[in-house]
C-alpha cells in the first residue's frame, strides 16, 4: 500500500523506520515544524523529521493539518494513513483522504486514558495493567474501533519515559500486522467497550510531589511525570540557631527530582529530609521513607543527591513541601 505517516517525537520513529523497510511505500511523512531546543533555543527538526530525511522520504512540516496539507496528501493518492503521536488534530477531510482512512498507535488500553498523556496518567493512577491499542482514527478523541489491544509489561520502577521508549519498540510488529491485514483485506476491528477516562497533557504544576501523601502515591506521581514535565519539590533550608547573631531566615528553593527510589526505611515525618547510610531520605505521609537519588538544584547542573546534601549549610534543618 501507499502510506502517509504522521508523527513527531522519538517514540514515533521505530514505527516509521519499520514501515519504511516494509513492502509498503511511504509517500509522505507529516511532522510538526522545527522547534527551538536547549538553552540556546536552536531551531531543530523533530525526531521524526530527522529520521524521514535520513531515509530520503518526502517530509511535510506543519503544525496544523489545514486545507493545503490535505490537498498535498490527496494528490499522493494514499491507501492508508498511520499516525503515532503527531500532536495535532486530523480533521474530517484529511481523515477521509486515504482509501482506508487512518490508524493510530496509542499507548494505553483504550478506552482507558484517551488523550495526549496516557502512559503518564496510567502511572500516576497506579494502574496494575497498561499497554497499547491500534485503532481507526475518527473525529472524536481516540474513540475509533480497535484493531488490536495488547497489554505490555510495566516494571514497577519504570518511569513514563522508560515505558514510552519500550512500548515504541515493542509496538512495531503489532502495527505492521495491522497494516498488512488492512492491505490484505483481513483486518477486523471492534467498537471500544468499558469506562472512558481522559489523559490530558500534563503541566509543570502536575510535577509537584506532595510528601503528605503515601509513599506509593508520591512514587507513582514521580514515575508518571518523569522525564516530562518533570518532578519537583520546594525545599526549605532552616539554618542552625546561632545565639551570637540574629536568627537567619529560612531559605526556600525549588529542587528538581530526577531520580527517586523506594526504600525499606521508615520514621521520618512527611517532607523531612535526613542522611541515612550516606543516602538522602525523605519522609512521606504513610511513614515510609523514599530516597532522593539524583536532583537538580535551581540554576545548577544535575547531581547525585548525596553531593547536593553535602553542599547544604552544616546543621541546617531541611524539609520539602
Amino acid at each position: 500500500m501507499k502510506i502517509v505517516f504522521a508523527g513527531t517525537p522519538a517514540v514515533a520513529v521505530p514505527t516509521l523506520e519499520a514501515l519504511a523497510a516494509s513492502e509498503h511505500e511511504i509517500v509522505a511523512v507529516i511532522t510538526r515544524a522545527d522547534a527551538p531546543v536547549g538553552r540556546k533555543r536552536v531551531m531543530t527538526p523533530s525526531p521524526v523529521a530527522a529520521a524521514a530525511e535520513r531515509a530520503g522520504l518526502t517530509v511535510i512540516k506543519a503544525n496544523r493539518l489545514d486545507d493545503e496539507v490535505t490537498e498535498a496528501i490527496r494528490l499522493l493518492e494514499p491507501d492508508l494513513g498511520v499516525i503515532v503521536a503527531y500532536g495535532g488534530l486530523v480533521k474530517r477531510a484529511l481523515l477521509d483522504t486515504p482509501t482506508h482512512g487512518w490508524i493510530n498507535l496509542h499507548f494505553s488500553l483504550l478506552p482507558r486514558w484517551r488523550g495526549a498523556a496516557p502512559v503518564q496518567h496510567s502511572l500516576i493512577a497506579g494502574d496494575a495493567e497498561t499497554g497499547v491499542s491500534i485503532f481507526q482514527l475518527v473525529p472524536e478523541l481516540d474513540a475509533g474501533d480497535i484493531f488490536l489491544r495488547r497489554p505490555l509489561p510495566a516494571p514497577d520502577d519504570a518511569t513514563a519515559g522508560d515505558l514510552l521508549d519500550a512500548y515504541a519498540t515493542e509496538s512495531v510488529p503489532l502495527v505492521l500486522d495491522v497494516v498488512d491485514g488492512i492491505g490484505a483485506g483481513t483486518a477486523t476491528s471492534e467498537p471500544q467497550t468499558g469506562d472512558v477516562t481522559l489523559a490530558p497533557k500534563l503541566s509543570a504544576a502536575d510535577g509537584r510531589l506532595d510528601w503528605t501523601t503515601a509513599a506509593s502515591h508520591v512514587f507513582a506521581r514521580y514515575r508518571g511525570v518523569t522525564p516530562e514535565p518533570g518532578a519537583h519539590t520546594e525545599i526549605v533550608i532552616a539554618p542552625a540557631d546561632d545565639t551570637t547573631a540574629a536568627p537567619a531566615e529560612p531559605i526556600t528553593t525549588v529542587l528538581k527530582v530526577l531520580a527517586l527510589a523506594r526504600t525499606s526505611a521508615r520514621g521520618l515525618d512527611a517532607g523531612r529530609l535526613a542522611l541515612h547510610d550516606k543516602r538522602v531520605h525523605i519522609g512521606t505521609g504513610s511513614g515510609d521513607n523514599l530516597e532522593l537519588v539524583r536532583v537538580q538544584p535551581a540554576g545548577r547542573q544535575s547531581m547525585a543527591a548525596a553531593d547536593w546534601w553535602r553542599g547544604l549549610p552544616s546543621g541546617a534543618e531541611i524539609s520539602a513541601r
